[in-house]
C-alpha cells in the first residue's frame, strides 16, 4: 500500500537559474544539493514541509540518453513538456502582487473561483505553477 508522495520532478534547462526562482523568487528553500557524479542532485521545499521535495531536474542521464535529452531540452524551451506545480496560500492577492513586483511571468490574473482564489505564473523553463487558497470544504 502507498503511504504518500515524497519527490516529484520538473525538468529545468539551468539548476542554477531554477535555484534563483524558486527560493530566490517563490520563496522556497534548499532540501538536497548534491553532485552525484552523473548528475546534481537538486531538491527544493515548501519551507516548514521537508517531506514533500520537489527534484530539478536537467533532462540528461541517468534517465535518458543524450540524445533524448536533447530532445527533451528542445520540447521544454518550447514549452511542450512543462510540469504543473500547485501552491496554497492563505494571502493569494499579497502573494500574487509580491511575485509580480519581483518579475514572475504570470500565465492567469487572480480569480475567485468556487474551490477558493487562485492565479497562475510560469517559471522561466515553461513549467506552469498555480497559487491559491482554497476554501473550506463541509462534508
Amino acid at each position: 500500500m502507498i503511504t504518500s508522495l515524497t519527490i516529484t520532478s520538473l525538468y529545468v534547462l539551468d539548476q542554477d537559474e531554477a535555484l534563483d526562482f524558486y527560493v530566490g523568487k517563490l520563496g522556497l528553500e534548499v532540501h538536497t544539493d548534491t553532485d552525484l557524479g552523473f548528475m546534481r542532485w537538486l531538491t527544493i521545499n515548501v519551507p516548514g514541509d521537508a517531506t514533500r521535495e520537489i527534484l530539478l531536474e536537467r533532462p540528461g542521464v541517468p534517465s535518458m540518453d543524450e540524445t533524448t535529452a536533447a530532445q527533451a531540452r528542445e520540447l521544454l524551451t518550447k514549452g511542450a513538456t512543462a510540469g504543473t506545480l500547485f501552491f496554497t496560500t492563505a494571502d493569494p492577492l499579497g502573494e500574487f502582487a509580491r511575485l509580480k513586483a519581483a518579475g514572475v511571468e504570470v500565465t492567469d490574473e487572480p480569480v475567485e473561483r468556487d474551490y477558493g482564489t487562485d492565479f497562475g505564473i510560469r517559471d522561466p523553463f515553461g513549467n506552469h505553477i498555480r497559487i491559491g487558497s482554497r476554501k473550506d470544504r463541509e462534508g
